[in-house]
């Protein structure tokens, strides 16, 4: 099946948003609810145990999804499965089978770009986007074949770059002209029109949507993000040999030390995640955000939230007009 040549292949979106599959916070119901309000919902397929467990998620997606188009008559945005293709990955191949059997509009893959992936996928029409943190690893997805590059840029929560977004979008560009998308602090409507305009054809956002009701995030979790500052993050390789960012708070509370945190660590998928216990217990008591925490105040729901970056994306389009309005 052919994949159509579009920079913003989705339809029935309310806003140009991905939300990024976060590691024991994304889950179904957050997914869901970012679909049915109109933005792209994703989980880590590793925030399941199994494999098993995994299918068992992506039927009671669908199903949900169909059940919510046929009560209401509007079309849900599609959804999306972060995998892990990385060799120390036990699950790699059976989680893009189960994928492949039931069609995952989007499949998001990390720490690893690989043809035989996009070619599976690109099998029954849907569509791969690859996160990357600089120029060189953008290169290689696109010589793999992937339909979209995610720029995860400096400040951005989870396993972060450190290249101003400018930058990262202008090298990227230079390798890549398929679906650009942007991560990192994008917390606002105004944000979101920022990532536009810089050139990116997707908005990533993550951290902003741990302090939702139906996020998987404890409520500790949750009021940590609301009282912490950008200088409470902390881009780490020590939880999982892979740079991500942290909260300071819970990494102290967890008894890391902060003198030695720059330390380089291995990465492993494998016994480190079975059955998920090194790494997902870690990263239980040591809680990942981004930059963006600056911005966020208190819980809401997903609806509320997306109805409140619809208006401030429309008011910041206007002020920008107006703006260029005075230069033109």
């Amino acid at each position: 099946m052919s994949i159509k040549n579009s920079k913003t292949p989705f339809e029935h979106l309310s806003l140009p948003v991905i939300t990024a599959p976060m590691f024991l916070v994304s889950g179904v119901k957050l997914l869901t609810e970012c679909c049915k309000n109109g933005i792209v919902g994703t989980i880590p397929s590793l925030n399941n145990r199994t494999t098993e467990g995994l299918e068992e998620w992506i039927i009671s997606i669908k199903s949900e999804l169909a059940k919510f188009e046929k009560e209401t008559g509007k079309k849900a945005a599609p959804f999306g499965v972060n995998l892990v293709i990385h060799p120390t990955n036990p699950r790699a191949q059976a989680d893009l089978a189960v994928c492949v059997k039931h069609q995952v509009p989007l499949i998001i893959t990390s720490l690893g770009a690989v043809s035989e992936v996009v070619n599976a996928v690109h099998g029954y029409g849907g569509r791969v986007f690859h996160d990357v943190t600089n120029r060189r690893h953008a290169k290689k997805a696109a010589e793999a074949g992937v339909d979209g590059i995610i720029a995860v840029a400096a400040g951005a929560g989870g396993h972060a770059g450190t290249t101003n977004p400018m930058a990262l979008i202008t090298e990227i560009r230079s390798v890549f002209n398929g679906t650009l998308i942007l991560g990192g602090c994008i917390n606002t409507g105004k944000d979101i029109a920022t990532a536009i305009q810089m050139g990116a054809d997707y908005a990533y956002m993550g951290t902003r949507f741990i302090n939702t009701v139906e996020s998987e995030a404890s409520d500790e979790y949750k009021s940590m993000v609301s009282q912490c500052s950008a200088d409470d993050i902390i881009h780490t390789p020590a939880v999982s040999g892979v740079k991500a960012s942290f909260m300071r708070p819970s990494l102290e509370k967890a008894g890391y030390d902060l003198d030695a945190l720059m330390n380089p660590s291995s990465i492993d998928y494998g016994t480190k995640l079975k059955p998920l216990d090194d790494e997902a217990k870690a990263w239980k008591t040591v809680w990942s955000a981004g930059q963006g925490v600056a911005g966020i105040n208190g819980v809401t729901p997903v609806a509320e939230l997306v109805a409140q970056l619809k208006q401030e994306l429309t008011e910041a389009v206007s002020e920008q007009q107006a703006k260029l309005a005075q230069y033109i």
